[in-house]
Formats: C-alpha cells, sequence, structure tokens
C-alpha cells in the first residue's frame, strides 16, 4: 500500500453516504484490497452470486476492470456489473498519485422486477447459483431509478474529493510512488526516458513500468507526455504573442514538427486551433 488511511473517520463518512444514498460503499486500495465498507454485508443477490466460485470470482475480475476504467478516465465510471446489477467507481488520487477507489454498487435499476430477472438470470447461468434463492432476492429488492443513480455518483465523487481534503488518505513519503510523482513533476520538460528514472529510483524497467500502471494506468513514456501536453495548454493559453517554437521547447519537445504531431493527436486539434478556440 503506498498510502496511509484513517480507517474510523472514513467508516463515519460511508456511514453518512448511506444515510443519505442507502447504497452500499466500499473503499478499495489502489491494489483493489478492500479497506472498510458500510454496510458490511453486500446486498442478498450478491451475497448468492459470491457464493460460488465462478461466480466470486467473476465479482473479482468486474471490480478490477471498472476501477481500471475509471484510473484511466480520472472520473466517475458508472456502468452494468457481469451479473447485470448497477455500479459506480470513483478513482482516488492524491496529487496525481492513484491511492484507491470508492466504489457503489449492487443496485437493482430496471423497470421491473420481471425485466431485470431475465437479464440477471441469463448472465450468471455459469456460475451455478441457486436460482430460487437468487431470484427471491432479487424479487424483494427495491428499484432504483437511473436518474437517482446518477445524482448518487455526483455525491460519490464529491465523497472522493472530501476525503482526500480531509487527508483520510495521505501518501506515505518513503515510497517508490512519492519519489517517482515528484520526479516526474520537476523533470518532465527535460529529456526524459526509462533508463534515466529507473536509474534515479534505483529500481529496474519492469518495475518503474508496472509502478507507473499502477499509479497512473498507463506506461511512463505516456505519463510523461500527457504532463507536457498539460504544460503546452498552460502556454499556449496563458501567453498568445508566445511563438510555437518557445511553446514547443518550453514543454520539453526538441523538435517542431514532432509536437504539432502529438498535439494533434493528443487533443485532436492542432497547437495554432487550439488556441485560437480557447482565445474565442
Amino acid at each position: 500500500m503506498i498510502s496511509i488511511f484513517d480507517l474510523e473517520k472514513l467508516q463515519g463518512l460511508l456511514k453518512d453516504f448511506y444515510a443519505i444514498s442507502h447504497i452500499r460503499i466500499t473503499v478499495f486500495d489502489e491494489n483493489l484490497n478492500e479497506l472498510v465498507s458500510y454496510p458490511e454485508r453486500v446486498a442478498p443477490y450478491c451475497a448468492v452470486i459470491r457464493g460460488t466460485s465462478k461466480g466470486f470470482d467473476a465479482c473479482m475480475a468486474c471490480d478490477r476492470e471498472a476501477c481500471q476504467k475509471a484510473a484511466k478516465k480520472h472520473s466517475t465510471h458508472i456502468y452494468r456489473c457481469h451479473a447485470g446489477l448497477t455500479e459506480a467507481v470513483t478513482p482516488l488520487y492524491v496529487g496525481d498519485v492513484l491511492v484507491g477507489y470508492l466504489l457503489f454498487g449492487h443496485v437493482f435499476s430496471y423497470p421491473s422486477h420481471e425485466e431485470g430477472w431475465a437479464v440477471i438470470k441469463k448472465r450468471c447461468e455459469g456460475y451455478h447459483v441457486n436460482d430460487r434463492m437468487l431470484k427471491e432476492a432479487i424479487f424483494a429488492a427495491d428499484i432504483i431509478e437511473e436518474t437517482y443513480i446518477r445524482s448518487a455518483a455526483q455525491i460519490l465523487h464529491a465523497v472522493a474529493s472530501f476525503l482526500i481534503l480531509e487527508r483520510m488518505a495521505t501518501l506515505k513519503e518513503d515510497l517508490l510512488a512519492v519519489r517517482l510523482d515528484a520526479y516526474l513533476s520537476a523533470h518532465f520538460t527535460e529529456k526524459l526516458n526509462a533508463p534515466r528514472i529507473a536509474e534515479y529510483l534505483g529500481i529496474g524497467k519492469t518495475q518503474l513500468y508496472e509502478l507507473s500502471q499502477q499509479l497512473y494506468g498507463c506506461g511512463i513514456a505516456e505519463k510523461i507526455r500527457s504532463l507536457r501536453m498539460e504544460k503546452a495548454k498552460e502556454l499556449l493559453s496563458g501567453n498568445e504573442e508566445l511563438p510555437l517554437s518557445e511553446v514547443t521547447s518550453q514543454c520539453g519537445f526538441h523538435d517542431y514538427n514532432y509536437f504539432i504531431t502529438v498535439f494533434s493527436r493528443e487533443v485532436g486539434m492542432s497547437p495554432a486551433a487550439w488556441r485560437k478556440e480557447k482565445k474565442q
């Protein structure tokens, strides 16, 4: 774990979220280890599904995939889980460092119990669950409307921001993750490459790649490129008279044409067009 969580404060925060939404919420660390949840028990229909090894494995795989998508987007991800229930996950970032996830889930969101049961039964066919028990649990569930779920997801995002603001999750200062993030922030405009960064951290290139994937959800080159793009946007919008050649060098590119190509690919338009659009 690259962070320290205040579990007592988190438990209180999750109870408050549940009091408002009546939706179960869970906190995971960056490695998807469950830290705390409220209520502790999963919904009855989820308990039936997770009661089989195949159902349990499918739940774990689904959580991993959803968290990866949310981390890549840097925003809340709402989705149907493998069993057909609605869930949402928000990544937790301290600065640019991914430290965990907030996930609410197991929400039954269908026009009717019959329609939901038809979908869930089909999705769970290969898990060897007890159909009678699953059906009983489904028909006892409250139906939650999509608009309510989207509102709850907005609150989830606010909870994530408040959690970080109140320092319920903080970084361990002596860890590689913190050193890497600080190093990139200070040197991304220089001529950086994986061997140089790995040497600074005292690790191998493979470990560096794994660390970057863990923290940023992408490779180290992609992260550096992202930092440079943000710097380029800052320069383009902050000084309309600054020549593009100067923008190129200040954000870490040494080839003007390559900068234009990368910016256009990443942003969807040329630097000149982006600057013009922002001005208008």
